[in-house]
């Protein structure tokens, strides 16, 4: 009795329950349908090689809008793994402005300065510079005052040579105690090739030729001139064979104007030093 008297309070509620529960199912809101899934357990899935950090943030639920649009397929839409970042990789430097910069053209040999090159000043009044000297040749080196040279250390070679021969024509002027001293073929050294560096002058290299080779030199400072002034060679001085006798040097066959110590060697420089009886006369030396 008491059924039949209450059954459609009973039903009724579980026929609206029934029926919501259809609705909410058939809506699109069932699992699976909104393009999620129930996640495996993570716990046994392996971690990334070197990956430290991978079970540290839990999976995040996809968002709504992930769901396929109608066409696309599921190869088209499934998103891309994140990729590994190793937080020990350094960025690559940036390019400076020198590194980005065009590679320089072949250096070529730096032009020596005007300031660099030897200059000779002439006194309008004289016709000479200040050491005395008469305007060199055109074409032939100027003088290089010792005073500005640096010696550098590039080795370059010439060849230099001694010789008293012209008094072999001359032994009646000859001092007689200097006789001996005069070798029968003039040479006091035959012509060898000898190390300079560079910035040395000719003076240089017979103060260091003479003392390798024991030969005696003696020479003297002459301010006035800015130069050594070669006074005797193999104890033969200037004098020793009259009074136009003394030594001269030649450089390339040309017998410079201004003293040994102002001509500034090249490499490949063919020095001759010589007795002269006749200053210069009987050696090659042009009079002027």
């Amino acid at each position: 009795m008491w059924w039949k008297q209450h059954k459609w309070k009973v039903l009724i509620p579980v026929l609206i329950a029934a029926v919501l529960a259809g609705a909410f199912w058939y809506g699109g809101n069932a699992p699976g349908a909104r393009g999620w899934t129930v996640p495996v357990n993570e716990a046994s899935q392996p971690a990334l090689e070197g990956d430290l950090h991978n079970t540290a943030e839990p999976e995040q639920t996809q968002e709504p809008s992930a769901v396929p649009t109608p066409g696309e397929t599921a190869a088209e839409h499934t998103p891309e793994p994140s990729a590994v970042v190793d937080d020990t990789k350094e960025e690559p430097a940036k390019a400076t402005p020198e590194q980005t910069a065009e590679p320089p053209a072949s250096k070529q040999p730096e032009q020596p300065r005007p300031s660099d090159q030897p200059e000779m000043v002439i006194n309008p009044e004289t016709g000479k510079d200040q050491y005395l000297t008469d305007p060199v040749p055109e074409g032939k080196p100027l003088p290089v005052e010792p005073q500005d040279v640096t010696i550098g250390t590039t080795a370059y070679s010439c060849t230099i040579s001694i010789s008293c021969a012209t008094i072999l024509d001359n032994l009646d002027l000859c001092d007689p105690e200097k006789k001996e001293l005069v070798p029968e073929d003039g040479w006091i050294l035959e012509p060898m090739t000898v190390t300079f560096y560079e910035g040395e002058s000719v003076f240089n290299v017979l103060q260091r030729t003479c003392k390798q080779q024991k030969i005696h030199m003696e020479f003297e400072d002459t301010p006035m001139y800015n130069s050594a002034y070669i006074e005797g060679i193999h104890n033969l001085y200037e004098f020793d064979v009259g009074e136009l006798s003394g030594w001269m040097y030649s450089v390339n066959d040309w017998f410079p104007n201004y003293g040994c110590s102002r001509y500034q060697l090249q490499d490949g420089d063919v020095v001759e030093w010589v007795y002269t009886c006749d200053y210069g006369a009987d050696v090659g030396r042009p009079v002027a």
